[in-house]
């Protein structure tokens, strides 16, 4: 039941802080370093091992942050 929850808290957190950059690059590579620090602390609340939540984030943060699209996630800052 724990690695459900780790799976699923990463990918809900990687999948809405991905879009941090304009070009498919700067997401995955925002998207992968905040999934990563978010899984490692999410696995570690949840009693999980944190290495292993930080590489599912980073792993789930690289790759939405590199398929979506600049308007795909509007946070609408302006």
């Amino acid at each position: 039941m724990k690695k459900i929850a780790v799976i699923a808290f990463c990918v809900l957190t990687a999948g809405s802080v991905a879009a941090c950059g304009s070009s498919s690059g700067e997401r995955a590579l925002s998207g992968g370093g905040i999934g990563a620090g978010t899984g490692a602390l999410g696995a570690a609340v949840l009693g999980a091992s944190p290495v292993h939540g930080a590489i599912l984030g980073g792993a789930v943060g690289a790759a939405t942050g590199a398929l979506t699209d600049k308007d795909d996630i509007d946070l609408d800052f302006d």
